[in-house]
């Protein structure tokens, strides 16, 4: 809706994880150099946690690019919540492995026989778990049995676990440590400072097409958006998208910091403030808070 207002070829702020949005700090490769460290040298298993919107989801996305580009087969598991058995399954199915007869016992047959065959060729295969928090302790076990097929020179099955930090309390369980003994590599996703939110919501406008990035979103605004959303690449991408909005319907060219406070109201979003919040006239424009509450409600 705003895209043509801003000279805009797409929208830049969409919650979907899009590889090509990748903001790539050197935290970010750092984690996927590690990983894919790990599975070239066959370490077994890799522990990927974050906050809540750190971007784990995007690093998985742009690892699997890299998986299928290298034409590595991978199975990616989205939805935990299942029991032993249609965790196996599922991983056998999305390997494309036909079980006629899918017992357990089956499964597992055709799995190691297709793993095998893969390394025959000088290949890995790669299992990752989003949401891996949420897995059950049977199920955790269950994966750390899958390890178990392996050559006398190397592991067949590479592991990646990907959740949010209960995920690091889970597997420091006293029924868990032989899993987590079996952990090759630990990476972290953390927020963003206030100089990667200024880049990082730069970089996403410029990919979109954007023209005068600074006078859309000048460095106040930046650290307005900041304070709000603790550096979580996922609540920039909300207030940036609606604020975008809400300056559309205002015709204005740039987003001010009035504008970021109510839509962080509407969010429900906390900060606390500085001094030169409590200092600065709430004044924003013609219309000020009742012009933006209805813009939000009109347009989200």
């Amino acid at each position: 809706m705003y895209n043509h207002f801003f000279g805009l070829e797409r929208s830049p702020f969409e919650l979907s994880p899009d590889p090509n949005f990748l903001f790539a700090t050197e935290k970010i490769k750092d984690t996927l150099f590690s990983i894919c460290y790990a599975i070239a040298q066959r370490k077994g298993y890799v522990v990927l946690t974050g906050e809540v919107g750190t971007g784990k989801t995007l690093v998985t996305r742009c690892l699997l690019d890299l998986l299928k580009w290298q034409q590595v087969k991978f199975s990616i598991v989205f939805n935990p919540r299942l029991s032993p058995y249609d965790f196996l399954h599922f991983v056998v199915r999305d390997l494309g492995i036909e079980v006629p007869e899918p017992t357990t016992a089956n499964l597992l047959h055709e799995l190691y026989k297709f793993l095998l065959a893969e390394a025959e060729k000088g290949l890995t295969t790669v299992l990752v778990i989003d949401e891996a928090h949420q897995l059950s302790t049977t199920v955790l076990e269950e994966v750390r049995l899958l390890t178990n097929l392996e050559t006398a020179q190397q592991k067949l099955l590479q592991v990646i676990l990907v959740g949010q930090p209960e995920l690091e309390a889970k597997l420091d369980s006293y029924e868990l440590r032989q899993l987590k003994q079996r952990i090759s590599i630990r990476c972290r996703l953390e927020p963003l400072n206030e100089n990667d939110i200024r880049a990082y919501i730069h970089r996403r406008l410029k990919l979109a097409g954007g023209g005068e990035v600074p006078s859309i979103f000048p460095p106040q605004t930046v650290s307005a958006i900041f304070r709000y959303s603790f550096g979580l690449p996922r609540v920039v991408n909300s207030l940036c998208d609606q604020a975008l909005l809400v300056a559309y319907a205002l015709r204005s060219k740039t987003v001010s910091v009035e504008m970021i406070d109510e839509i962080a109201k509407y969010l429900r979003l906390q900060t606390a403030p500085t001094l030169v919040e409590q200092e600065r006239p709430r004044t924003a424009a013609p219309g000020g808070q009742q012009v933006v509450e209805k813009s939000i409600h009109q347009m989200v």
